[in-house]
């Protein structure tokens, strides 16, 4: 195996971990400080690609500090547990809200089967627990020292998940912000020139309100650089608001129509489905083109949280 890197800065590598089984999918972030710091582990098929990449690097696992996890979603710390087995001198750095899930991820296995039905052992298995006493709590504001002049800080970042925080890299000015301010699809789109972002509105924590409200606290810290846990960095980030922006109640629209009249998450997947392929279409983008995959998952997932949220309305 060759690990696939993208050195971003002198201090910031991406490393690919092929999520899926898919490339530009799901990366871990390699912060090269005084405290050498992952941020996502991604599943665990990811780990192999993670401990290649820190091989390739000239890095030694025992050297691994901090592993960050932006939320605990299993496609961006499902790997934290086995992560853990090779890099003895490493703790976990979790949401308040994440860290029982992570020392104990029964209810965590339980919600993504709900999601993944029959494809769930090929896509994370295994899950492991992360030891209590490797396990260290970040809130809101809160901060973790790395490097002499590099002080990380921890924003509350729900919309996506309760349990999610955002992390401001002071050095480079940027932030890594997990999927509460959405999917980059630049990489997959770089042929065509075209920057394009979508809300992940997955189940079963989103909230509109809540994920409109953590995209202007990232906003208002005036960053140059979104560090999307799906996939790679913007130097746009103006943009990325303003497309997350116009999305947000698109999606939301759609998933009112669909609820309204009692059809199911299939319907509101290809909905949401033929609304970015549409936008695509008009900025020319060809029907073969490869970032339609990404989509169509991602909007099949969009979808169930979408009628959750809405159900949840109701009561």
């Amino acid at each position: 195996m060759t690990a696939k890197l993208k050195k971003l800065d002198e201090r910031i590598t991406l490393i690919d971990g092929y999520d899926l089984g898919l490339p530009n999918r799901t990366g871990s972030y390699v912060i090269k400080e005084d405290n050498l710091t992952i941020v996502e582990t991604g599943p665990s098929i990811s780990v192999p690609h993670i401990l290649e990449g820190l091989k390739e690097m000239n890095l030694s696992h025992d050297d691994l500090e901090y592993i960050i996890v932006t939320h605990i979603h299993l496609d961006h710390a499902g790997g934290a547990g086995l992560l853990l087995k090779d890099c003895p001198n490493a703790k976990i750095v979790v949401h308040p809200r994440g860290a029982k899930h992570l020392i104990d991820p029964s209810r965590l296995i339980q919600g993504a089967k709900m999601v993944y039905g029959d494809d769930f052992d090929r896509l994370f298995d295994p899950v492991l627990p992360v030891p209590e006493d490797r396990v260290i709590i970040k809130d809101n504001e809160d901060t973790l020292t790395i490097g002499a002049n590099c002080t990380l800080t921890f924003y509350d970042t729900p919309g996506h998940s309760y349990h999610h925080f955002s992390i401001l890299d002071p050095v480079s000015n940027g932030i890594f912000t997990g999927d509460t301010i959405g999917v980059s699809y630049d990489e997959a789109l770089q042929d065509q020139g075209i920057q394009f972002y979508l809300p992940s509105t997955s189940p079963n924590q989103f909230n509109p309100d809540d994920m409109l409200r953590s995209l202007e606290l990232v906003e208002n810290l005036n960053v140059k650089k979104i560090y999307f846990g799906h996939f790679a960095e913007s130097e746009n980030p103006k943009e990325v608001y303003r497309q997350i922006r116009q999305w947000i109640p698109e999606f939301v629209k759609v998933g009112k129509e669909v609820f309204e009249i009692g059809q199911d998450d299939k319907i509101a997947a290809e909905k949401l489905f033929d609304l970015a392929r549409n936008h695509l279409h008009n900025q020319g983008v060809p029907d073969d083109h490869p970032v339609y995959e990404f989509i169509k998952m991602d909007t099949a997932v969009c979808a169930m949280g979408l009628l959750d949220y809405l159900q949840k309305q109701q009561t």
